[in-house]
């Protein structure tokens, strides 16, 4: 046979397995496990090392689908090196369900890609740290509840017990313990043997059996066990681990379920089912209403919190007292109001000013630490309520604080508050953005049933430690509670007479339901709210903010209660991330598709004669804004009622309007006349605003009228403002400029406040804004995936780096190094060395350490040596590029190829 055809030997070893990858297979071990690849491995052997490392083999384990996860757990309980073969039995069983027998293929390459398997079909390995982890053991019992095999189980047990349980089982003893734990071991592996005696057991003992048999598999007995568990001890079905404790040996457990690893395998996803079905175009104008109330919320949290909202607490955030006032203002229950506080925080349009801020004349400098409007805010309100909405969207969908999380309690058990620390959740965006997706998956007008969202998350990501059917890996919460009674931990043991549960049945999530299903629930609820969803079907709108395809547009049946009735349809794939110039495009497409279902706003209201306004509809931004700050509002829905008060109407004074301008206002705007209440109260107002002046001495008050002065002193309900006289239209208070303000207004007059220039003081609704703030940055969750450009360029750096570690080199005057080993000559060894291979064109192995330290081999092909640098061809990293001879540790000639 020539050397062409002969058979390529079996990798010895993860590098060797990645050495024969190609170039995609690579790129796409690298897109899968984005934490290799930063900073990227100088060649195959590092990468493979860094592969194996527990942390990214954790990382790597905790984003499986469910089917693959129990494919890796099925490896860690077979053989090392372990067959198809066996791998098919342990996850199909005896009777070798087709539907796994489909699936595993795909499992198995899932597997091979991410390099957590290694091997050729007959000697499939799990890379080490992924065995340590999913391989069952006392101190971390294992999701398919199997124990040792009988080989780890009689480990201490002395070689004349061990004869005697193979003499009880039927066998004939043998010479040594290895060859008796050997026969035990056929002995279980054979059906036919096994089933035979099993045939023989009472039935006490079988029950006994059927209670381990699904994990956990350790018991608990006494020192003169019942006879039927006397039996199985004689027999080796039981062994004992320690002083009181049994456990069932694996080779048993997998007789007694018919070859399977898994009590429950699920090799494809639950489907998500439907809920009910509406038309498509009552989704789309449910969700555009719920948009414009978004609109109109955020708006009227930010117009509450325009002179300075509530302080900011020591440790950071909203108090209690002040987030409940919040929802009082809105209008809405406490976790909405924290909601909505977190996503104008998101968006950019909320901040804390820091203590200053850009506020009116009268704010004190040494004020507290204060939530305000950004400027960003006034930007986004002069944009079209599309683009407005769009920004809250993405702003949602980027979002790691967790608004659901405000109430709860953090690791130190401190109150997690609104825009405090500790709301951040790295996984919160991905999650959003699958449940969306989801839901795109489904017919248009197709709103889910919640349970078969969280069924179908639970699927494509096992919660750490496991639910019911759960593959997941234990987090170390719950390895801690697993200790045997010798101090191993006692949590996984049960008593072998009064039962046991098995770990597949058992639930560890602390609270009842992992983090991934809380932020999906609080999706589903949020995206309604947000105007993503209507009636709980996916919008079209929504729809193109993530990205998804357009469905094709079918008329559904007309809407009703609607049965909960399954999807029969093929799921639609999950969109891909979108790059950020992606996400904006998609953003915009959103806002085109919305725009056309908001309301048009109106230029006018209907004034009425009991001083109120009514607004059949949404107003334009400059009406709305004048009529906000003249009049209250008293009622909000399709139609919003403003009312007219002497508060309300001085409140317009104050902002530098006169009261020809309000009269002018209102008849330029309303589609009534202006009734003569409402004139009447304007002119009554103005007549008395600004008759007393305030300004800051600490504060005083200025008026022409002495008498008015008098009355003032006189009055008993200024007692606390602490005034006295300094001149006959002067008099000077304690109180501060806004202390006055609210003083003189609670007894009855219109003062307005003035500068030191005597010049009266614009005080509008707008005027404290913090500082330009960033909008929080989201946390990320773990490195991010690297693009198309990046993957190459890390799949040539690799490749190049492994050719020059693994090239074949002429050994130097003191021998080649070891492998991994930079060279070492001498200066002037690497000067001559170097200046030969311009002269000949040969290409060097070189070692390199660059100005940050960081070591590294190349393979060069000198091109000119002058001033101290070498010119070279860098095979690695296929590029010409200037060395220092200074920084070259030493050379080698590369060996002469032979291929």
């Amino acid at each position: 046979m020539s050397t062409e055809e002969k058979p390529a030997a079996a990798p010895r070893s993860l590098a060797e397995a990645l050495r024969g990858r190609d170039d995609a297979a690579l790129a796409a071990l690298l897109r899968s496990r984005p934490d290799l690849v930063t900073p990227v491995p100088t060649d195959l052997t590092q990468l493979a090392t860094r592969a194996g490392t527990r942390a990214s083999v954790v990382r790597a384990l905790e984003r499986l689908d469910r089917f693959t996860l129990q494919t890796a757990q099925a490896l860690a309980v077979a053989a090392d090196p372990a067959s198809y073969g066996e791998l098919h039995g342990l996850m199909a069983g005896d009777d070798r369900d087709p539907a796994v027998s489909a699936a595993l293929p795909h499992a198995l390459g899932v597997l091979r890609e991410q390099a957590l398997v290694w091997g050729g079909d007959d000697r499939l390995r799990l890379v080490r740290t992924a065995r340590e982890l999913l391989a069952p053991s006392p101190q971390h019992p294992s999701p398919t509840g199997l124990g040792p095999t009988v080989r780890e189980a009689t480990a201490g047990m002395s070689p004349g017990r061990i004869q005697e349980i193979v003499a009880t089982a039927g066998l004939p003893s043998t010479h040594d313990s290895v060859s008796a734990v050997a026969a035990l071991t056929a002995l279980f592996d054979d059906p036919a043997r096994m089933s035979a005696l099993l045939d023989g057991a009472p039935a006490e003992s079988v029950e006994v059996l059927e209670r381990l048999v699904w994990g956990p598999p350790y018991g608990q007995v006494t020192a003169d066990p019942a006879p039927r568990l006397r039996w199985l001890l004689d027999r080796g079905l039981l062994l004992p681990t320690a002083p009181g404790t049994v456990v069932l040996p694996r080779e048993v457990a997998l007789r007694l379920r018919a070859g399977r690893a898994h009590r429950a395998v699920e090799p494809s996803p639950p489907p998500v089912e439907a809920a009910a079905t509406h038309r498509p175009q009552v989704v789309d104008a449910t969700a555009a209403g719920q948009a414009y109330t978004a609109l109109s919320t955020v708006e009227e949290l930010l117009k509450d919190w325009h002179e300075g909202g509530p302080a900011v607490l020591r440790a950071g955030g909203l108090s209690v007292r002040d987030l409940k006032r919040t929802a009082t203002a809105l209008d809405v229950p406490e976790p909405v109001a924290a909601f909505w506080v977190e996503l104008a925080y998101a968006a950019g349009l909320l901040a804390s000013d820091g203590g200053g801020g850009t506020s009116h004349a009268l704010k004190a400098v040494g004020d507290d630490e204060r939530y305000a409007a950004t400027p960003a805010y006034d930007q986004w309100r002069e944009r079209p309520d599309a683009e407005r909405w769009a920004h809250l969207a993405t702003a949602w969908l980027a979002a790691t604080r967790t608004a659901g999380l405000v109430g709860g309690r953090d690791a130190k058990d401190r109150t997690l508050s609104a825009l405090g620390p500790g709301l951040d959740r790295s996984a919160a965006p991905e999650v959003r953005h699958r449940v969306l997706a989801l839901l795109a998956g489904l017919p248009e007008g197709t709103a889910p049933v919640p349970e078969s969202v969280l069924a179908r998350l639970r699927w494509e990501r096992p919660p750490r430690g496991g639910g019911r059917g759960s593959a997941g890996t234990a987090s170390p919460a719950a390895e801690s509670a697993h200790r045997t009674p010798d101090g191993r931990g006692a949590g996984a043991y049960g008593s072998v007479a009064g039962g046991v549960r098995g770990a597949e049945g058992s639930s560890v999530e602390g609270d009842g339901e992992d983090l991934r299903a809380r932020i999906a629930r609080w999706t589903l609820s949020e995206a309604e709210m947000l105007g993503l969803t209507g009636r709980g079907a996916l919008s079209a709108h929504g729809r193109a903010l993530i990205g998804a395809p357009a469905a094709r547009r079918a008329e559904a049946e007309p809407e009703g209660p609607g049965d909960k009735l399954p999807v029969h349809h093929r799921p639609a794939p999950a969109p891909a991330p979108l790059s950020p110039a992606e996400r904006a495009a998609a953003a915009a497409a959103a806002a085109r598709l919305l725009a056309p279902l908001l309301p048009e706003p109106l230029d006018h209201v209907l004034l009425q004669a009991d001083l109120t306004a009514v607004a059949p509809g949404p107003l334009e931004r400059p009406l709305a804004d004048v009529l906000g700050v003249l009049a209250d509002v008293e009622s909000k829905g399709g139609a919003t009622v403003y009312r007219f008060t002497p508060g309300s109407v001085r409140r317009a004074l104050d902002a530098g309007r006169t009261a020809s301008d309000l009269h002018a206002f209102l008849a330029a705007h309303s589609r009534t006349p202006v009734p003569q209440p409402l004139a009447y109260l304007i002119d009554d107002v103005a007549r008395r605003h600004g008759h007393l002046r305030v300004g800051a001495a600490s504060a005083y008050v200025r008026c022409d009228d002495d008498a008015v002065l008098s009355e003032i002193l006189a009055d008993r309900r200024a007692a606390g403002l602490g005034l006295r006289r300094l001149a006959p239209t002067v008099l000077a208070a304690q109180a501060g400029p806004a202390g006055l303000l609210e003083g003189l207004r609670a007894m009855g007059f219109a003062p307005a406040a003035e500068s030191a220039e005597g010049d009266v003081v614009i005080a509008r609704a707008d005027a404290h804004r913090t500082p330009p703030r960033t909008p929080p940055a989201p946390v990320p969750d773990g490195p991010p995936v690297p693009d198309e450009t990046l993957l190459t360029a890390a799949v040539r750096a690799v490749r190049a780096g492994d050719l020059a570690s693994t090239a074949p080199r002429k050994p130097a005057a003191g021998g080649e190094p070891g492998r991994g080993e930079l060279p070492r000559t001498t200066a002037a060894e690497t000067l001559a060395t170097v200046q030969a291979a311009v002269l000949t064109g040969e290409a060097l192995w070189i070692g390199y350490v660059n100005a940050e330290g960081g070591a590294s081999q190349r393979v060069i092909a000198p091109v000119r040596v002058e001033g101290g640098f070498v010119t070279a061809y860098d095979h690695t990293s296929d590029e010409v590029r200037t060395y220092p001879l200074h920084r070259i540790t030493g050379v080698a000639e590369l060996a002469d190829d032979e291929g």
